[in-house]
């Protein structure tokens, strides 16, 4: 056991909480971290501590635990698994995870963000393929999703990432576009590779509309633990160890839009999942139903929600960064808007907020990272400016900001364990 785990445990505090960055959106999957003193600017060389050329663009987060980064390469037709010092940046092991990387769009098939307990190493990819790894490059599983239960059909390319919890991984395919076979989530044992379940979630939802690009998240409700999918045209709340569908609510295509897919996830907070759609409508649902809870547990409704960027919530203020560069903040208990229409950037923003150290750090596709103040009030105190394509949401690690832009991975600002 390492100092830092050994440390967490005597002090009753979970490891992941003690500055590392363990999966996509941070310690609790929600984009919210808990540290302070943060960078507030820099440019490509300004408090810059050190950058790493990276091969390709990917839309997938760095993850960071201790003294190790991870991260899920495209490298011409090759998905690699990295591992790096964090200190030097210095590449410690690449592993090969699968051949047919494909560009489609904006993405490429190195999308999903691996994930980490601390002595593992979990990466997905776009085709497929599920690898677990020790910390120092050792395979210790391998398995091929699409070859087990069929070729995904989804019709921009997978994209979501695995959601690690108490030893298991929870893998969602929510297609519909491009097959015939009906959605599922997964849950995989995480030391052994071994499935635990399959559990089919059907939906009425036509053309595009089944295909959802989320990632899953976990609710905690009445002493139970499910886990929340937003995708073809309804969410739903299952329970994590069996995956028996508990409640479900539609409502996120009122219109029956053929068009509708999902690509930002549902964040949650005290018990209330907040679910994004494509733009409109957001709805906050009370997590605590049964059956069908569509009439009785919506909260309320906003109709400026993200398309793409994830929401992110202190529990006070919903803040809504959508792909134009407009923002909107909503009280997360009414939905009542605090202040809307607010142009940060004039351009596309695919990578998700975070809030950390009373600020919101939000980074568009032009590499500008947007540093507003959190609160009621509509405040910029920085735009920093990196001039290279970006599709990775900031990772938060010991006081330092990561950013991976299609040519870098940054470090930003001084280590502070």
């Amino acid at each position: 056991m390492n100092a830092r785990i050994l440390l967490s445990v005597l002090l009753g505090m979970p490891a992941a909480f003690a500055g590392n960055w363990p999966q996509w959106r941070g310690p609790s999957g929600d984009g919210v971290s808990e540290e302070k003193n943060l960078p507030v600017r820099w440019n490509n060389e300004e408090n810059v501590v050190w950058k790493l050329a990276m091969p390709s663009r990917s839309g997938s987060t760095p993850v960071i635990w201790g003294e190790r980064i991870f991260l899920n390469v495209a490298e011409g037709d090759n998905l690699e698994a990295w591992a790096l010092d964090r200190t030097t940046a210095k590449v410690l092991w690449k592993q090969p995870l699968a051949g047919g990387n494909y560009k489609i769009n904006k993405q490429n098939m190195s999308s999903p963000s691996p994930v980490t307990d601390g002595s593992t190493v979990w990466y997905l990819t776009g085709t497929g393929i599920l690898k677990a790894f020790d910390f120092e490059g050792k395979e210790l599983w391998s398995r091929d999703i699409q070859k087990d239960y069929g070729p995904f059909g989804l019709n921009w390319g997978y994209g979501s990432s695995p959601l690690l919890h108490k030893g298991s991984l929870y893998v969602p395919v929510l297609h519909g576009m491009k097959t015939d076979e009906p959605s599922y989530l997964l849950r995989i044992d995480a030391k052994s590779g071994k499935t635990l379940f399959k559990q089919d979630r059907p939906t009425t939802a036509e053309r595009e509309s089944p295909d959802s690009y989320v990632t899953p998240q976990l609710l905690r409700v009445n002493g139970k633990e499910e886990i929340v999918l937003n995708g073809g045209d309804c969410v739903t709340a299952h329970d994590a160890q069996t995956g028996k569908e508990i409640w479900r609510s539609w409502g996120l295509n009122p219109g029956n839009d053929g068009n509708f897919r999902i690509i930002a996830s549902s964040v949650v907070h005290d018990g209330v999942v907040y679910a994004p759609t494509r733009i409109r409508p957001l709805l906050a649902i009370k997590g605590d139903g049964q059956g069908d809870i569509t009439n009785s547990h919506v909260l309320w409704k906003f109709d400026n929600g993200p398309d793409v960027p994830s929401p992110v919530t202190d529990g006070k203020l919903l803040y809504l960064p959508n792909d134009k560069g407009i923002v909107w903040v909503v009280d997360a208990k009414t939905g009542e808007q605090v202040y809307g229409g607010k142009r940060i950037q004039a351009a596309i923003y695919s990578s998700s907020p975070v809030l950390a150290d009373g600020k919101i750090y939000i980074t568009n596709e032009l590499g500008t990272t947007t540093v507003l103040k959190a609160g009621p009030a509509f405040e910029v105190l920085a735009e920093n400016v990196l001039d290279e394509y970006t599709l990775s949401s900031p990772a938060i690690s010991d006081g330092q900001i990561f950013l991976r832009t299609e040519k870098f991975l940054y470090c930003i600002g001084a280590r502070r364990k």
